[in-house]
């Protein structure tokens, strides 16, 4: 009997002993699990009732567990994309400034062109009429090539500008010379006058700094947003590494395997991840931060000596000045141009005869300041740049800060305030490590990421190679230089485009020095001088008077 009994006994112990085990099992219902793993929008066909051994796990703890294989690969997953959407919601800022302001700045630019060329044409047509209009494609070349530059076309400013002078000056001396004939090779000895002479007075040189100037800030600037611009759409998405998905998935989801599908990382064990998985993101920010620096350098110029709206609002007045200048001094540019180039031979009687309309306005119309373009953009330069300046300034240091700004996302993590109750990585409780520094070498010690600290990712580096040689040009263009940019078919623009700047330093105030007009060439034939003022005389008074009016004229 007592070994009958013993036999008994003794498993009915083993069964009560066994009891709590089984009860703590069904105290673990993975019933949270299940409805959060549902709200997901995944199957809850796999997912247990209630815990089970977790000897097949590969990244959560295998301890007894609320996921299946199949779970921890989809919510692996889950993590993954929920990372990616991380990033480029949080990069939305930048991405968002960059897009808009080009978009903004490029419109400006553009209408504030077509509104110059318009202001113009309508001025000229005004006051020269017919004769302006048989020679305005001088001045719709000189708008097509300015536009040429500005979208990155091979366009040399200063070779540009002297060109269009001296066609002017060409086609100008023509019209004060009615009485001559004049071959091409002719006013091709003319156009090498146009330096020396300075028929224009001094406005060539002062328009051409400012246009160069002005031209080469705003261009740059452009390129410099569409940089930024394409930079941060491609970094924001990113590609996490096999290392960085497996500790996303034990940060985000692990908690979930555990049956603690509501507590959310450790704010630190997060910044942790986050550094792995963006360590090299933070290693574009010290490029990116110069970049942002250049940039705002060249909007200073903008608002200030650079000034592209204030060079193009007026250009129509002071290319006006300019045939005036010529008007006035048209005798004595006759003369040393007969003097240099020789005795031109008279023109057929018909053409000598013909004088200029009779309704000629010889008065231009008084350039009004407040009479500013409406462009597109619907404000004034200044006031775009002060914008985009703040926008900048808000965009530093944002590779470097993006780990922080995703785990102070309360949707992410248990936040600062609660470092006890949240998921450092195994259980609830506090996580203990220390958090990295930023940058790809500063995670060899990283205890959540398993980070290659000797592969940088290649197409960062590519990135930060766009923005060292983007600032490189911000630089040049800050201090008046060209730089180079490739248009459609990569043809690069000229370099040989400067503002003037002396020292790379460009003074707050345009300062304009006049240079002495070199000596006429002693090897050219000299004529007697009777024989330019007795061309002269033959004029009656009024003609006189046409003529000079038509030395306004725009070529």
């Amino acid at each position: 009997m007592p070994c009958w009994i013993g036999a008994v006994i003794l498993p009915l112990s083993g069964l009560l002993l066994s009891l709590p085990a089984r009860a703590d099992v069904k105290a673990r219902s993975c019933g949270e699990v299940r409805q959060a793993y549902g709200a997901k929008g995944f199957s809850l066909a796999d997912i247990p009732y209630q815990e089970i051994a977790g000897e097949h796990l590969r990244i959560c703890p295998q301890e007894y567990t609320c996921c299946t294989t199949e779970m921890e690969d989809k919510l692996s997953q889950q993590s993954k994309l929920e990372f990616e959407n991380l990033v480029e919601e949080t990069s939305h800022f930048v991405r968002t400034t960059f897009v808009s302001r080009h978009k903004k700045f490029d419109e400006f630019f553009r209408e504030l062109l077509e509104n110059a060329e318009k202001s113009l044409n309508d001025m000229f047509v005004r006051t020269y009429g017919m004769l302006y209009m048989q020679n305005s494609e001088v001045f719709q070349d000189l708008f097509t090539e300015l536009k040429r530059y500005y979208t990155g076309g091979n366009v040399n400013l200063e070779e540009m500008l002297n060109d269009f002078w001296a066609r002017l000056l060409e086609r100008m001396f023509q019209l004060i010379n009615p009485q001559y004939h004049f071959s091409e090779d002719y006013l091709e000895c003319v156009s090498k006058y146009t330096d020396q002479l300075k028929p224009f007075g001094d406005v060539p040189r002062k328009l051409k700094i400012q246009v160069t100037r002005a031209f080469i800030a705003a261009r740059t600037f452009v390129q410099g947003l569409t940089v930024g611009r394409e930079v941060a759409n491609r970094v924001s998405k990113v590609s996490p590494t096999p290392g960085c998905i497996r500790a996303l998935m034990k940060m985000l989801y692990c908690p979930y395997c555990r049956g603690l599908p509501t507590v959310r990382p450790c704010n630190n064990y997060c910044l942790n991840v986050m550094k792995g998985c963006l360590a090299n993101q933070a290693d574009l920010d010290t490029e990116w931060n110069l970049f942002i620096d250049a940039m705002l350098l060249v909007a200073e110029r903008l608002e200030g000596p650079f000034n592209i709206e204030s060079v193009m609002d007026p250009i129509d007045v002071k290319i006006s000045e300019a045939i005036m200048n010529m008007q006035e001094n048209s005798m004595q540019v006759s003369a040393k141009v007969f003097q240099g180039c020789g005795q031109p031979k008279p023109a057929p009687a018909l053409r000598s005869a013909r004088s200029a309309p009779e309704n000629f306005n010889t008065r231009f119309r008084p350039y009004n300041p407040e009479e500013r373009p409406t462009t597109a953009a619907g404000t004034s330069l200044d006031r775009l740049v002060t914008d985009i300046k703040e926008k900048l300034k808000l965009s530093k240091k944002v590779w470097s800060t993006l780990p922080y700004t995703i785990c102070k996302d309360e949707s992410v993590t248990a936040g600062t305030s609660n470092d006890e109750e949240c998921w450092n990585g195994h259980s609830k409780a506090r996580y203990l490590p220390e958090i990295m520094n930023d940058g790809l070498t500063n995670q060899i010690n990283n205890p959540e990421v398993d980070v290659d600290i000797t592969r940088p990712d290649t197409f960062i580096r590519q990135q930060i190679m766009a923005l060292r040689v983007m600032t490189n040009k911000l630089k040049n263009a800050y201090n008046g230089n060209d730089v180079n940019f490739q248009d459609t078919s990569d043809e690069s623009s000229g370099s040989g485009s400067g503002s003037g700047c002396m020292d790379d330093v460009c003074p707050t105030e345009f300062e304009f020095v006049t240079t002495e007009a070199p000596a006429v060439d002693p090897d050219r034939r000299e004529v007697d001088s009777s024989a330019a003022q007795l061309g002269h005389s033959l004029l009656s008074g009024s003609l006189v008077c046409i003529v000079l009016a038509l030395q306004r004229l725009c070529r």
